[in-house]
């Protein structure tokens, strides 16, 4: 099967590897071409726009930023849909507003163009062994026929509901994945301003309740002070962007997020947009004048 790929970024370009492994003929896109040449060179073959992808593939993914970068390589100038046939399919894995994924499905449905949205969790590392969560909307058969496909960059693939649920589900998992790190980080710093080692405390806690994923993801990073992205505090806040809209327009409030976009805000003036969004640690290290490191305090160094 030949599959497009438009989006070589962080999480796109391991993703189309792991297609290449799985024997898949792939046709990329991508505004850095310097990705483009690496996928060239593993045996991808190059297309100029969404367009020329779409003359060659019947099923075409798209891994972009945000929606206006969907909406403009699915229906711009020189996107898929000037040259998409009846029949194709649009899998977008991109985390986008729901109601935009809706919208876009729409316009190419009027082509005979079927749509996915397929948003994924776990972040740089999980897109590199393929071992990411997809969560997909859409009409079930589509979903069916494509769900080998997406296997092949995921440990789990879930059907949602109707088009726009993968990235409701998405949203959902933003939301709890920000409040999690937050409360990790609220921990550790308050364990180093106790005097404690954090990284003891990490470990005490680990096994309990308190355990997650998340946390043992992100507090080795904390502890390491190393903060090179798998996903970025700039897209985090326009994930929760895109939740607080839902909210809004559903009535349906969402005070928690609403803090945590205001703490992301806050890093992001401080120059950690680009950071992994572990870095919300240094929100909390700010307020408390410490910063979560291996070790106890010395005694008269605490609070």
């Amino acid at each position: 099967m030949k599959v497009g790929f438009i989006g070589l970024g962080i999480m796109g370009k391991p993703m189309s590897k792991n297609l290449l492994k799985a024997g898949y003929e792939l046709v990329v896109c991508n505004r850095s071409q310097a990705s483009v040449e690496e996928l060239v060179s593993l045996g991808a073959t190059r297309a100029a726009n969404g367009a020329e992808v779409a003359e060659q593939c019947s099923v075409i993914i798209t891994m972009l930023p945000n929606s206006p970068h969907v909406r403009q390589v699915v229906l711009g100038e020189g996107g898929i849909i000037e040259t998409a046939k009846p029949g194709t399919v649009v899998i977008d894995m991109s985390s986008i507003d729901p109601v935009e994924s809706k919208a876009i499905g729409a316009e190419l449905a009027k082509k005979g163009v079927e749509m996915l949205d397929a948003p994924v969790s776990g972040g740089e590392p999980k897109a590199i062994d393929g071992t990411l969560s997809v969560m997909a909307g859409g009409k079930k058969e589509i979903f069916d026929q494509y769900q080998e496909l997406l296997g092949h960059m995921a440990a789990s693939v879930v059907y949602v509901g109707e088009l726009g649920s993968g990235n409701v589900a998405k949203l959902a998992n933003q939301v709890v994945v920000a409040v999690n790190i937050a409360a990790v980080s609220e921990a550790m710093v308050l364990a180093k301003k106790a005097g404690a080692d954090p990284e003891k405390v990490y470990q005490a806690i680990r096994g309990g309740l308190a355990g997650s994923t998340n946390m043992d993801a992100k507090v080795p990073m904390m502890l390491d002070r190393n903060f090179k992205p798998g996903f970025r505090i700039e897209l985090h806040i326009k994930d929760l962007n895109n939740a607080l809209q839902a909210g809004h327009a559903l009535h349906s409030p969402l005070p928690l997020t609403a803090q945590l976009m205001e703490m992301m805000q806050a890093l992001s003036v401080d120059g950690c947009a680009a950071e992994d969004h572990s870095s919300l640690v240094k929100y909390y290290e700010k307020l408390s004048q410490v910063t979560v490191e291996p070790g106890a305090l010395p005694e008269g160094e605490q609070a």
